[in-house]
């Protein structure tokens, strides 16, 4: 009996090591020429300093990641770096279909901004090849919009090898401001990045948005300086991953 307990427990202990040794714990730190998200500036078109990790177990996955901001202060707040936090799962509906859903807050410690500028969406996402397409949903209110929750994002990308080490990804989004309708708009990006050194990776970007104008001021000026956000631009970056 004792002999077969310590058996039992040896393959329970054998069992479990695959589960554990599957888990992977990532970081990543980064510098960015300007930080765009969705199209537009977080960083009044100026550089920022990114970095982040991520845990995943299986399907699961969870993480943080952090940048530095200008646009909070610039609208009369107090931050100057966002940090989202996210989970969820990703996973196969078939050999070729794979999904990923989960949940993302976006928090600006601080902000003091009339309507908090913290952000919690939900996602899903499927996979089909090189193209995947994603809807985000918030269920709060949007990056300080009032009356904004229920606003929603549609980002269609995909993702090729070109050759020679390089990868070409086009991207378009719109982006609906529930209750605000003249701060909807449609964004675009194509960026082409390469592996230059083990571990790090160079980036070229042209992005931009089509924001409309209100009183002859586009939707998304900067209050600092007046200049239009979310202006088509190129944008350059290096990330290391370890």
């Amino acid at each position: 009996m004792k002999k077969t307990l310590i058996a039992l427990s040896a393959a329970l202990a054998a069992s479990a090591i695959p589960t554990i040794a599957s888990a992977e714990l990532a970081f990543n730190a980064g510098v960015v020429t300007d930080y765009r998200y969705r199209g537009i500036s977080q960083s009044r078109l100026k550089p920022a300093v990114q970095g982040g990790l991520d845990f995943t177990q299986g399907g699961l996955y969870l993480g943080a990641w952090v940048s530095s901001i200008k646009w909070i202060k610039d609208a009369g707040g107090g931050a100057s770096y966002e940090l989202d936090l996210y989970g969820g799962y990703k996973g196969e509906l078939t050999k070729a279909v794979t999904y990923d859903v989960g949940v993302l807050t976006y928090q600006y410690p601080g902000n003091d901004l009339a309507t908090s500028a913290n952000t919690t969406e939900i996602y899903g996402a499927l996979s089909f090849g090189p193209a995947t397409l994603k809807y985000s949903h918030s269920v709060s209110n949007l990056f300080g919009f009032t009356d904004s929750k229920n606003s929603g994002y549609v980002d269609l990308s995909a993702s090729f090898d070109v050759g020679g080490g390089v990868t070409l990804a086009p991207h378009l989004g719109y982006q609906k401001v529930s209750g605000n309708g003249d701060f909807s708009y449609t964004d675009y990006a194509l960026t082409a990045s390469m592996e230059v050194a083990k571990g790090l990776t160079a980036s070229l970007a042209v992005v931009g948005a089509d924001t409309k104008s209100i009183g002859g001021t586009k939707a998304y000026a900067s209050p600092a300086n007046g200049k239009d956000l979310g202006k088509a631009g190129v944008v350059l970056g290096l990330k290391f991953a370890f």
